[in-house]
């Protein structure tokens, strides 16, 4: 509100500069969609993602990222300004164009994939749970519960600032990999060269690290958030310059994760297995207190993205099928979306609660999901994005479609010779 009163007294800033303010003051006011999905990549599975790629293949695989915040920027701004120019949701865009069976169709693969993508999140609070020294049997009803309340109880924004405060702790890996020192000429080449070995634990990892930033659920949910923000056509520039900070924000996170494992971990054999390995790469920077500060920050990713998942997930089912949807409903007004959210949530908890399960490996896997099903949700948003009818003057440029087939190409190589692999 002071800031406000400032911009409008003309005699105390010249006039120049309050054209400026108000500029910045109005991108501020708009931003949110493109630095919120970001934000999500380096929740608990991204993090144990990027911690593997990097104690297993060093910096051999940073190249991806320069890719991926490419290919994100492409499919995020893609999106959005189908969000903004149409005012709808690409779940509901989907239904609208192609018919029920093809919404079904979309709507079961995001289900799926996101469903394992929940549960990732739940496996996060188990393995920070035993960092902790805590029974993860206990810790993970709990937070179940908890995670289920927030939402129906319409009290998540209280707490959503003091867990994404929690998530800035992947900050940390950029200040222990400075400290550090790796070999910045090799991490240069490396980002810029690109490295390929045509097997099938390399393509696990190409198609795991792509799913973990390059998300559909992602693609939905910046389209949905845009258009439920009303954002105008005509200030579409703000919300594309929302997009490309946040790729850009959120991929020198993943790629300095990748950077710190490679110096602390692959120089020394260690390759990550589970939540104790992942922490020794802090260490630069926390010392004997590593584990502590992996664990807190593996808590509060895991719980934002709990809460987000199922929330986006049951957001587009409702959207597809015309539902009613949304927190401030009654359960008995909207009852399918709230035995979704709950069914997703109960789900999640309960396979993590399965003895010997490989709560980084689940991670690892939730995310190969994402890309499989990415060339799909890819394929019906460049027709949709390509439409004179539904677009109008604001269709796809060329050089956005060559990227996204490129893109989509890509992934499915790596998933026919990951698949050729396992077979063989």
């Amino acid at each position: 509100m002071a800031y406000r009163k400032l911009l409008n007294r003309g005699r105390v800033l010249p006039r120049p500069l309050r054209h400026v303010l108000k500029r910045i003051f109005f991108f501020l006011s708009i931003m949110g969609p493109g630095l919120i999905t970001a934000s999500a990549d380096n929740d608990a599975a991204g993090i144990a993602t990027y911690s593997m790629v990097g104690s297993t293949f060093g910096y051999s695989m940073l190249w991806v990222i320069l890719w991926i915040t490419v290919g994100e920027v492409v499919v995020q701004e893609m999106a959005a300004r189908m969000g903004a120019v149409t005012g709808k949701g690409l779940t509901d865009l989907i239904r609208e164009r192609f018919g029920v069976r093809s919404a079904f169709l979309v709507i079961f693969g995001l289900v799926l994939a996101n469903l394992g993508t929940t549960m990732a999140q739940f496996a996060g609070i188990a393995a920070s749970a035993q960092l902790f020294g805590l029974p993860h049997y206990l810790v993970v009803p709990i937070a179940a519960v908890l995670v289920w309340a927030l939402v129906l109880r319409g009290s998540y924004e209280r707490v959503e600032k003091v867990l994404l405060v929690l998530t800035l702790y992947a900050v940390a890996y950029i200040v222990a990999a400075v400290r550090v020192n790796p070999p910045w000429g090799e991490v240069a080449r490396s980002a810029l060269v690109p490295q390929v070995t045509w097997e099938g634990g390399f393509m696990l990892a190409l198609l795991a690290t792509f799913g973990t930033t390059m998300t559909p659920w992602g693609a939905a949910y910046m389209q949905a958030t845009v258009a439920d923000k009303g954002v105008k056509i005509k200030d579409f520039a703000y919300t594309r310059l929302d997009v490309i900070v946040g790729a850009l924000l959120g991929n020198v996170v993943s790629a300095f994760v990748i950077i710190c494992t490679a110096a602390t971990l692959f120089v020394r054999g260690i390759r990550v297995a589970g939540a104790e390995e992942a922490a020794l790469a802090l260490e630069p920077i926390a010392g004997i207190w590593a584990t502590q500060l992996f664990a807190v920050g593996l808590l509060g990713a895991s719980l934002l993205a709990a809460v987000i998942l199922p929330l986006a997930t049951t957001y587009a089912v409702s959207e597809a099928f015309g539902w009613e949807r949304g927190v401030g409903h009654r359960p008995e007004h909207a009852p399918g979306f709230y035995w979704l959210y709950t069914a997703m949530i109960a789900i999640s908890a309960a396979v993590v609660l399965i003895p010997g399960l490989p709560l980084f490996r689940l991670m690892w896997l939730s995310q190969v999901t994402n890309a499989v099903l990415l060339p799909l949700v890819m394929a019906y948003m460049l027709i949709l994005a390509n439409s004179k009818e539904v677009m109008g003057q604001w269709r796809n440029k060329r050089w956005t479609n060559v990227l996204s087939v490129v893109l989509a190409a890509a992934i499915v190589v790596a998933t026919a010779v990951m698949l050729v692999d396992l077979l063989l």
